[in-house]
């Protein structure tokens, strides 16, 4: 798998409400390659493109998502708390957020996130297959930091890329690396480690580090080896990534 120095955080969600149909075009109207996307399920199973464990920050509604039917989510409007050029869009569904990827020709970091209340296997089980069915092997990249979801995704596919999800990379990565055997490491750049980065390269991985805004204080770790980064805006690290203007009501990522 080859993997892109950058990948879109949520989308291009500098630019567009976060894990949105519109961020993922956003993205692709940029030039970005990849986006990172998170995954969960509603109460009645419905499995959506979305990162809280509930609808308050980034809609018109409130309430927990668990509590949550397909037909309620798709009376919310989710774009205009970011600017109201995104007025009237909805919750993505993951099979419209695949289908897009797939007719963009972009590859997908799909984070399995597990909430309270929420089964990790099952949300694995459904989420790992409605991809696997729309998206070639070499552009899907599968990360949690629920191991139990990890091992279910696995099951389902040996030839699947994974992706270790963790704040700061802990001494016993090993050994997780060993039971799930992954093609990376995904750790937040302000907690990184050099040692751990050592052991990880040493190992034949893939270093990701999130959510990285910042290219000067970033700059050193291109030097050790991290591989890439999810970024709110690629922009800020290469122009040739720069959102065209279009009214977008640009709002500083969170």
């Amino acid at each position: 798998m080859q993997l892109p120095r950058y990948i879109a955080h949520r989308g291009l969600s500098a630019h567009a409400p976060e894990n949105t149909l519109a961020a993922i075009q956003a993205a692709a109207d940029a030039g970005c390659e990849w986006v990172e996307l998170d995954v969960q399920c509603l109460g009645d199973g419905t499995p959506v493109v979305w990162h809280d464990d509930s609808v308050d920050r980034c809609s018109d509604g409130k309430g927990a998502l668990i509590d949550l039917t397909r037909d309620q989510i798709r009376q919310l409007d989710v774009g205009s708390w970011f600017s109201s050029a995104f007025r009237g869009e909805r919750m993505a569904l993951l099979d419209e957020a695949l289908s897009l990827v797939s007719a963009l020709e972009m590859g997908l970091n799909l984070e399995l996130k597990i909430n309270a209340g929420h089964d990790p296997a099952e949300l694995a089980r459904i989420a790992v297959h409605r991809a696997r069915q729309v998206l070639p092997l070499d552009r899907l990249l599968v990360s949690s930091f629920d191991r139990t979801a990890l091992e279910a995704a696995r099951s389902q596919d040996e030839a699947l890329a994974l992706g270790l999800l963790y704040e700061a990379v802990p001494r016993h990565w090993a050994s997780d690396a060993e039971r799930l055997r992954p093609t990376s490491v995904h750790a937040d750049w302000t907690q990184l480690d050099q040692e751990r980065l050592i052991e990880i390269q040493s190992a034949g991985l893939a270093m990701l580090c999130y959510t990285v805004n910042d290219p000067e204080r970033f700059a050193s770790w291109w030097d050790h080896g991290v591989n890439g980064v999810f970024t709110d805006d690629p922009g800020l690290f290469d122009d040739r990534y720069q959102r065209q203007s279009r009214g977008d009501g640009r709002r500083k990522p969170r």
